[in-house]
């Protein structure tokens, strides 16, 4: 047994049993490192990670791997959901090396942790234009002790490149940068890599993008472009249709491999779900399809069911794979449907795209490619006969399922990515007005308060059985502070925003700098990383830089902090040029550009009935908004003063200037 029985993350425990002497990132490996002066290899991956499982099975497992490992480098096991800041600053000197990146993330460092090669999954012989995972032992290690001088300067080199691509953020605006014109670049832009047959952005493999899908609802808002609507509309059509989409239990996997959406990576993450939750709560309150309204039900009810911990947290993830095969969980043969089902089969073969061929390696992904009402129409049958035998078919089959040996769950609780869940329920409330998502934000929102928070580092990373570890990033900050501001929306609590408030004064305290607008990833207290890294692209989830100048934006107005505001504007015209030539990349400072460009509504509610008013005007699709409501005037707030309550009005104002007050949603739409 190697050193990282002591841990709890579930990836690092899937490598307890290696005959490799892992070591987790520790003071006790890098001491280990410079005394012995061993290169250092680091092994990055997570539990859900289809090729991390293959890299273990293929070479970890091995002995005869294993001696060669121990012989000639200290090795580390990382799980980059538990330190993404690692991952980031390393996968950064892969990408560097090698133009591309992934998981597995092998890298080498010295013994003072500078990087100098690396790659992702290396076969056990040389195959795929990839040499061996041997070879490449043999390579570093003959390097290292023939030629480390050079090593060294690799190593320094590349260190300086990546403190240089941190320097983000010290460009001030220019002057007339936020146009009109700017917002059509970024819509023009965004379409011209759209994939207007199956949705979405670019070619396989395809992943969801849902940030780019909500900036083009948000400028449709302001600049109507059928074009532009109905391609958010069609990425989202494609999605819930396809493979991607679990169309029995729900939740969206990770990308698809091939361009029409149908073969899936089969891991779901809770990230994924957040994200797609609250597009769909957009696309919905924009189109009022009953198919938006369906999906985020169903989502949601695929969350709550396997990924909500009785403690009220959200689990991380479910494995992509289960008795040691991709996807096995998930697929079917037509025989099986025919046992299952008897006479129902062929309606539901022909619903879910089932053939006795398959549609993926001679088995079948469950799609769902036809329109209830066409499909029943063709089979003859009322579409109400038809969505309840289709209930009666989908439990069926999930009983059937729930016989099979599951994917393993990620049971660690991530900060960021349960905010990130905490918004999309507030948002899930607000298109819906299902009050078990708002009773759901609020738990998981004291929840997330009581177990995360740290006096000595502001905010805790993860959790797991009564563990909290690791200080908090930018991003955990970040998505907590907009979920508060989410949750008070939907519920009216003002101590919401109190909390958001003081937790944007620690991110300014401790991951802020005088010399730059945009935020670091790791607090000033951080000691064991070797360079402090400013994240701006949107990848699997937002940038906490975007998310934050979100966050100024809004409390700024809320609590008449106006260097907030006015340092939000500096950290979108800090990125220059970049969001409107690449918005695809950034697509959440493609909202904040929107904002910048086309201002915001600040909407007011009070009076004794406003619980309702509340749940009847964010019903509606009113993006660049700010939204504040109260049963009683409330000095202590500007937008809540001189607001008279002895019946239920509305406002409608901008920079504190209020038009006449209405009492009616309608009417605020119109002044709106």
């Amino acid at each position: 047994m190697n050193h990282l029985s002591g841990e709890n993350s579930p990836y690092l425990l899937q490598h307890v049993h290696n005959p490799v002497d892992w070591y987790p990132w520790s003071e006790e490996a890098l001491a280990l490192a410079r005394d012995q002066q061993k290169p250092i290899l680091v092994s990055i991956g997570y539990a859900a990670c289809h090729w991390c499982h293959v890299m273990e099975r293929e070479s970890f497992e091995d002995r005869e791997v294993a001696v060669l490992m121990n012989k000639s480098f200290v090795n580390i096991k990382i799980d980059r959901e538990e330190r993404p800041d690692l991952d980031h600053i390393y996968m950064d000197a892969v990408q560097s090396m090698t133009g591309s990146g992934g998981w597995p993330l092998n890298v080498f460092l010295t013994p003072e942790g500078k990087p100098f090669y690396g790659g992702t999954y290396f076969p056990p012989r040389a195959a795929f234009n990839r040499p061996s995972w041997t070879d490449v032992l043999n390579g570093v290690s003959e390097a290292w002790e023939n030629r480390r001088e050079e090593i060294g300067h690799q190593a320094e080199n590349l260190t300086r490149h990546l403190e240089q691509s941190s320097l983000f953020g010290q460009t001030n605006q220019e002057e007339g940068m936020f146009t009109t014109a700017s917002v059509h670049d970024m819509s023009a832009a965004l379409m011209q890599t759209a994939d207007r047959t199956d949705g979405g952005f670019g070619r396989a493999p395809k992943f969801p993008q849902t940030q780019s899908i909500a900036f083009l609802l948000q400028y449709d808002y302001f600049h109507p472009t059928p074009a532009v609507r109905d391609h958010a509309f069609l990425s989202l059509d494609k999605m819930i249709r396809g493979g991607i989409y679990d169309q029995l239990g729900g939740g969206l996997a990770r990308y698809a491999t091939d361009n029409e959406w149908l073969i899936p990576h089969f891991e779901k993450m809770l990230y994924d779900q957040a994200l797609f939750i609250g597009v769909l709560a957009d696309a919905s309150q924009v189109s009022h399809h009953s198919l938006y309204r369906e999906t985020i039900d169903h989502t949601m009810e695929f969350v709550t069911r396997e990924l909500l911990s009785p403690e009220g947290g959200f689990y991380a993830a479910l494995d992509a794979d289960s008795e040691g095969e991709e996807g096995k969980y998930y697929v079917w043969e037509l025989g099986e449907l025919e046992e299952v089902l008897g006479a129902d089969a062929a309606l539901a073969a022909d619903w879910f795209g089932v053939t006795s061929e398959g549609n993926w390696e001679g088995i079948n992904i469950l799609t769902r490619k036809q329109d209830k009402d066409d499909f029943a129409r063709k089979h003859g049958m009322e579409t109400a006969k038809w969505e309840h035998k289709l209930l009666t078919i989908s439990s069926r089959l999930m009983e059937r399922r729930s016989h099979r040996i599951r994917p393993s769950l990620d049971d660690k609780q991530i900060l960021s990515w349960n905010a990130l869940m905490n918004t999309a329920c507030s948002k899930a409330f607000a298109a819906t007005g299902n009050e078990a998502y708002r009773e759901l934000a609020t738990r998981n929102m004291n929840w997330m308060l009581q177990v995360f928070q740290d006096p000595e580092r502001g905010l805790r990373h993860t959790y797991k059985g009564g563990i909290v570890k690791f200080p908090g990033f930018l991003d955990d900050f970040a998505y907590l502070v907009q979920a508060l501001i989410y949750l008070q929306e939907i519920t009216g609590n003002q101590a919401y925003l109190e909390k958001a408030g003081q937790l944007t004064e620690w991110v300014f305290q401790h991951f802020g700098d005088e010399t730059n607008n945009l935020f670091f990833y790791t607090s000033a207290g951080q000691k064991d990383v070797v360079v402090r890294k400013r994240e701006i692209y949107d990848a699997a989830v937002p940038s906490g830089n975007a998310v934050m100048q979100w966050n100024l934006r809004y409390l700024g107005k809320i609590l008449d902090r106006q260097e907030w505001i006015s340092h939000a504007s500096r950290m979108v015209a800090s990125l220059g040029k970049a969001v409107t030539r690449y918005p695809g990349s950034f697509g959440t400072w493609a909202s904040g550009w929107l904002l910048e460009v086309e201002g915001c509504a600040e909407i007011v509610a009070v009076g004794p009935a406003v619980d309702a008013l509340r749940i009847e005007i964010l019903a509606n699709f009113i993006p660049n908004h700010i939204f504040q409501s109260a049963t009683h005037e409330n000095l202590a707030y500007p937008l809540l003063r001189n607001k008279p309550s002895a019946t239920s009005l509305i406002y409608v104002c901008q920079n504190y200037s209020c038009l006449q007050p209405v009492e009616t949603v309608t009417a605020m739409l119109r002044q709106l």
